[in-house]
């Protein structure tokens, strides 16, 4: 398929403010320098004729997950680490302050790409995700986005859905939500891993050319081979996933022979850096010595004719240099998540090589605070979708006494969850057993003050509608108690071996997790109760769990092997009918104790 493309028409016709680059930044470059004549074009071009180098700008973010708004709580913080060797967090993120930072940084730099490292949609508030994501796709397109990844969560409602936001089209189902027709992304959605299985082709554009006065970069996109893994079977039916590594050096040996010698990979995987603090210094004892996870491999492994990465999925921030299969430095970022940091990196192009002068290459990230003025079209953009909003999103659904968290390896919202699942459960069938809820589709937990005017302590279906934004149903099936021992064991075997997932479990169901142990030992099998009786291997449990669950998700084949199946509402009515039966403004409801599990080590 054809993936050439020149920038769209619209882009760069955003006003560009003039003021200085504004936020924090980490240092992050690689140490060596260019021959004398490096930079005699740099400053933004201010020469009469083009030198032999030009600085391109690469603004970069990702994982935005359509917060549209400013994140709450922790999600809308980031960790600073200060010069004298302490940390304190900063409020970051909201469109309105991205928006006017990329303005900003933008200034003075005529040569400048905006690319994103995927998820940009799915698992959104209620803003954008009760608009099936149109509202930041619309946001986007104001930002200025040049190119993106898909991610996991871009497959969440399917590979047709996914279409429709990159070429526009009213909803299939809902329609259209304003008097004019949603026109799509402006941008390309870069998808060079993802296949049809019938055709064997990409679904979307597997590259794209970045080109202005001579200079072409080329960015290929991919997501995360695992992706079938942790999105509902319906969401990628009729697709395949292919290896990272292998699809990045195909796809750059096709553009070095259509001339194009800079090339970005953007990926929708990442690392796990070794401090929180968005400034740390990962090269601090050596390239790359500071990140960790499935990144490293792949960054050590793509072709050196690849230029930089820009990572994400794992939402932590680090800007870092790993070797590349020559053992040359290269620089691999990610912006954490939810719009709270962009990457600003330098590529410094060589007009005779074609190339990116890699010893050259500059980067920091920088925090979108909110001390900057917000930027009116994102204002406006905002409003409208929210006054559509308002009347669903204020609803009350429930009340709560104190903060119900969605921290911890066994977290209050996730017992809360799996509590209404199981209650949801019984009246679909009396004889349902237990509940079990995945950790990742706890999207946030609920906050006891007031977000807005609804008062404190009551939940409103906008709050519930972030804690669990999937639309999955709530599904009953039947397993063995030999079934059911092994899907506790999968929490921590298989798949999920080095980086366990552990199912937050309705009240009843009782277990003690050994982490002093390895893989499947570390759930004590002798150790299992539901209401305080033992497993029996031979009997048949009646289980609730999400659609994604019950599809095998997340690595839980054996949960994709229930029989006697019975599919109910979406999980978010679950929880509304729950809570608003078991509570009230003179009765709320206190947080569950997250007791179910007995952690050791």
């Amino acid at each position: 398929m054809s993936a050439t493309s020149q920038p769209s028409p619209r882009r760069r016709r955003a006003l560009r403010l003039v003021a200085a680059a504004a936020g924090l930044a980490t240092a992050g470059a690689l140490a060596a320098a260019l021959p004398a004549d490096a930079h005699e074009s740099k400053g933004g071009g201010r020469h009469h004729g083009p030198g032999r180098y030009q600085d391109v700008q690469l603004l970069s973010f990702n994982d935005l997950h359509g917060n549209l708004e400013p994140p709450t709580g922790s999600s809308g913080r980031v960790t600073e680490l200060q010069p004298d060797g302490t940390t304190q967090t900063v409020d970051a993120g909201g469109v309105e302050y991205l928006a006017t930072h990329l303005r900003q940084a933008r200034a003075g730099h005529p040569y400048s790409i905006t690319a994103a490292g995927g998820d940009m949609v799915g698992a959104s508030p209620l803003i954008s995700g009760l608009f099936h994501d149109e509202p930041t796709i619309e946001a986007l397109n104001k930002l200025d986005l040049d190119v993106t990844s898909v991610g996991n969560h871009e497959f969440d409602e399917g590979a047709g859905e996914l279409a429709r936001l990159q070429n526009g089209g009213c909803h299939p189902t809902d329609g259209c939500y304003t008097d004019k027709r949603f026109k799509g992304a402006d941008f390309p959605y870069l998808a060079a891993n993802v296949l049809d299985e019938r055709t064997g082709r990409p679904i979307l554009r597997p590259y794209w050319v970045w080109k202005k006065k001579g200079v072409k970069v080329g960015f290929i996109g991919v997501t995360l081979e695992g992706t079938p893994g942790i999105v509902s079977a319906e969401g990628v039916k009729g697709l395949k996933f292919k290896d990272e590594v292998e699809t990045i050096n195909k796809y750059a040996k096709v553009l070095q022979k259509q001339g194009v010698q800079s090339i970005v990979a953007l990926i929708h995987e990442g690392g796990f850096p070794a401090s929180g603090a968005y400034n740390y210094d990962c090269d601090s004892a050596g390239p790359g010595s500071g990140v960790s996870g499935p990144i490293v491999d792949i960054a050590k492994n793509i072709t050196p004719a690849v230029d930089a990465l820009v990572t994400g999925h794992t939402h932590t921030a680090y800007v870092c240099t790993i070797p590349d299969p020559s053992g040359k430095p290269r620089m691999v970022t990610s912006a954490a998540s939810f719009g709270r940091l962009y990457t600003d990196t330098t590529l410094t192009y060589d007009r005779v090589t074609a190339d990116i002068a890699r010893t050259s290459v500059r980067s920091a990230n920088r925090v979108v605070t909110r001390t900057v003025a917000k930027a009116p079209d994102m204002t406006a953009l905002i409003g409208r979708w929210n006054t559509l909003a308002a009347p669903i999103g204020s609803r009350p659904i429930g009340y709560i006494s104190a903060d119900v968290p969605n921290t911890g390896t066994e977290s209050p919202m996730g017992d809360l969850i799996a509590d209404a699942q199981l209650a949801y459960g019984k009246e679909l069938d009396p004889e349902t057993d237990l509940a079990l809820m995945n950790p990742g589709g706890v999207r946030a937990g609920l906050t006891y003050q007031a977000t807005g005017g609804e008062g404190d302590g009551v939940v409103t279906y906008a709050e519930g509608f972030t804690v669990q934004p999937f639309s999955n149903t709530v599904n009953l099936q039947d397993f063995t108690g030999a079934q059911l021992v092994q899907v506790l064991k999968e929490q921590v075997s298989g798949e999920n071996a080095s980086s366990p997932k552990v199912l937050q479990p309705s009240s009843g169901l009782t277990y003690t997790l050994d982490l002093t142990k390895t893989g499947a030992d570390r759930v004590v099998t002798d150790s299992i109760r539901l209401n305080g009786a033992a497993i029996d291997p031979a009997a048949t449990y009646r289980v609730a769990t999400n659609s994604f669950l019950a599809g095998g998700g997340d690595g839980f084949t054996t949960l994709g092997q229930g029989t006697n199946d019975l599919v109910g509402t979406d999980d978010l009515a679950a929880l509304e009918q729950y809570m608003t039966a078991n509570s009230s403004a003179s009765s709320p409801m206190s947080p569950p104790v997250p007791d179910r599990i007995t952690i050791v080590g």
